[in-house]
């Protein structure tokens, strides 16, 4: 019985071989890859070790894939295994009939078309006819051993050649066709080879199998790069260009599985001694091509160029694995200079240069801040406001849940020290780290503590304002001991999920656990702005907490908090659909009134001591 080898290789993909075999015994880290007691036979010392897509038993010389494990351990027959692997993948598979048997031979076939090709093309470039391609290829800086390595071709000038060529192999122009290597009319008919007058590159798949071809042109026709079509063997978004080498290398000491844009750079970074290099085939990475590089290595890095094509290949790239992330798996991303791509920038520079930019590569949640949250400082109220809008959607893509929590908070730390004044760090000296620079204001000596104690005491006393003070809160300058309880205050913000009733009560046993609970007493017995004396908030007869929290932020600076609440306002009149002022900037717009007629928190504070 046959089935189509995309089935087979989409099963080999999505189901971890380690996953399969651990439930049959127990693995062990060993280096990149995993080992354990061999469970076909008898042994006290491991000698089974499981790579990436295929295990091999030193003992007792056992070998395969995960199909072949399931056979073997479960005593399926092939069919069995393929169909019990398919449905823990999530995969249906087709009914085996006369039509999915001839697609499967028709496959085989295929692959047989495309090597035949291949060592067409691969003499043609070493012939007269091709000494424009070897020409441009050696100006490259390509050597011998390395056009060999990748089989790199000549395509010739595509009038007829390579059809009357196989016609002599008894292929006839119909297998070209659907190798993917004819153009075609509007009506499907075959009207001339794909490839002319191009060096050819072939795409091998995991297994390094031809499946299919990629070329570019050496004039100025376009497209510069061309690869093929899909075909029974050749689909892009499960192909990623020297997959087959680099899965081998990547376990290799000292080799970091590298992900760059084409073909060209691959080959350099392998001819300077970076073996592990893939590249997607001129189209944006996608989930199943992430996967695919999971499998070889759990942090691989995107190496991309600094301008803003990069950023933006970036992102993509980081939206797309989101939803992806495990604790146990990654992306991270290295720059180069703007106007350099891997293959410039590693023959100008050298190997060492560039091991120097892979060695320092980022995070992911360095590298979506600094393309999300670019030139932020400089931003207004309202871009910063998106900015942050923005990083929150971005975590909250992952499905892991406690993983979508560490990215918000740590997202959340970068955006708060960045938009934060300068000259201070967090009180514990682990959390934000704020950038430097001029600080835009002098705090006015005359009830300054005062009123920085009534805005943090305000915040531990209805923490239900917190997310609409957290930006105006984590930008004000604060002594140390305030400075300590705030970090605390807003990471316990940045753990509750989202739409949570936010309580004092909870913040008490966060303050608690992490030794804060004196200090907040302390802060809470000295003179306070008319704080409440129960739940009914009597002792706030004329203003809320949140109004009398931006009366003391006003009192900093009356004029930028006078400013931003006009164009607040400004903004909400603008807006047909608000039938109502939002409570935030009721509260704001009382605050100032109160500030503009002379009357303040600094009252209350007189009259709590």
């Amino acid at each position: 019985m046959a089935f189509d080898p995309a089935l087979l290789d989409e099963i080999r993909t999505r189901v971890p071989l380690t996953t399969v075999i651990g439930r049959r015994t127990k693995l062990v880290r060993s280096g990149r890859n995993w080992k354990a007691c061999c469970p076909f036979h008898g042994e006290k010392t491991p000698s089974f070790y499981v790579y990436d897509d295929h295990f091999h038993c030193f003992g007792c010389g056992v070998h395969g894939d995960v199909i072949s494990f399931v056979m073997q351990s479960e005593g399926r027959s092939f069919p069995e295994a393929v169909e019990q692997l398919a449905n823990e993948a999530g995969l249906e598979v087709p009914r085996q009939d006369p039509r999915s048997e001839a697609r499967a031979r028709e496959a085989q076939s295929l692959g047989d078309v495309l090597q035949l090709v291949q060592g067409i093309w691969r003499r043609k470039l070493l012939e007269h006819e091709g000494r424009d391609g070897l020409s441009y290829l050696k100006r490259r800086g390509l050597t011998d051993a390395t056009i060999e390595a990748f089989g790199l071709g000549w395509s010739g000038d595509g009038r007829g050649g390579l059809v009357e060529e196989l016609r002599g192999h008894g292929v006839p122009p119909e297998a070209l066709l659907h190798a993917g290597l004819m153009r075609v009319d509007e009506h499907g008919a075959a009207k001339g080879e794909l490839f002319f007058s191009r060096v050819t590159f072939p795409i091998r798949d995991r297994r390094g199998r031809i499946v299919s071809f990629g070329g570019r042109t050496l004039g100025d026709g376009q497209p510069k790069y061309l690869n093929g079509p899909e075909t029974a063997l050749f689909s892009k978004r499960r192909t990623l260009f020297n997959l087959d080498r680099a899965r081998q290398s990547a376990r290799e000491p000292g080799q970091n599985l590298i992900v760059v844009e084409g073909y060209m750079d691959v080959i350099a970074l392998h001819q300077a001694g970076f073996h592990a290099a893939v590249a997607p085939l001129g189209t944006a990475m996608g989930a199943e091509q992430i996967e695919m590089l999971w499998q070889v290595s759990p942090e691989p890095v995107l190496c991309l160029d600094g301008d803003a094509a990069g950023s933006r290949a970036a992102l993509r790239a980081a939206e797309t694995a989101l939803p992806l992330l495990k604790p146990d798996r990654t992306l991270r991303f290295c720059r180069l200079p703007e106007s350099d791509d891997p293959d410039s920038f590693v023959r100008r520079e050298g190997p060492d240069a560039m091991r120097r930019v892979i060695e320092g590569a980022t995070s992911l949640a360095d590298e979506l801040f600094s393309v999300v949250a670019a030139g932020i400082a400089q931003r207004g109220p309202e871009q910063r406001a998106g900015i942050r809008a923005r990083l929150e959607a971005l975590a909250a893509q992952i499905t892991d849940r406690a993983l979508a929590s560490e990215f918000r908070r740590t997202l959340l730390e970068r955006f708060f020290s960045a938009v934060r004044p300068a000259g201070r760090k967090s009180g514990d000296g682990r959390g934000r780290v704020a950038a430097r620079g001029p600080v835009a204001r002098t705090l006015p000596p005359d009830g300054a503590l005062e009123r920085l104690r009534a805005m943090t005491a305000l915040l531990l006393r209805y923490p239900e304002h917190l997310p609409e003070l957290e930006l105006p809160f984590s930008s004000l300058e604060l002594p140390a001991d305030l400075d300590g309880i705030r970090e605390a205050m807003l990471n316990w913000l940045a753990e509750q999920p989202h739409g949570v009733v936010l309580t004092s009560e909870g913040l008490d046993l966060w303050l608690g656990a992490h030794h804060l609970a004196e200090q907040k007493h302390a802060l809470l017995s000295v003179g306070l702005p008319r704080l409440p004396c129960g739940p009914d908030d009597t002792a706030f007869p004329e203003t809320g907490p949140l109004q009398r929290w931006w009366e003391c932020y006003g009192l900093e600076n009356l004029p930028a908090f006078r400013q931003g609440v006009m164009e607040e306002v400004r903004s909400a009149l603008s807006d047909p659909t608000l039938t109502a002022w939002p409570e935030g900037l009721n509260a704001r717009m009382r605050a100032m009134e109160r500030l503009s007629r002379g009357e303040s928190a600094d009252e209350g504070l007189a009259e709590e001591g």
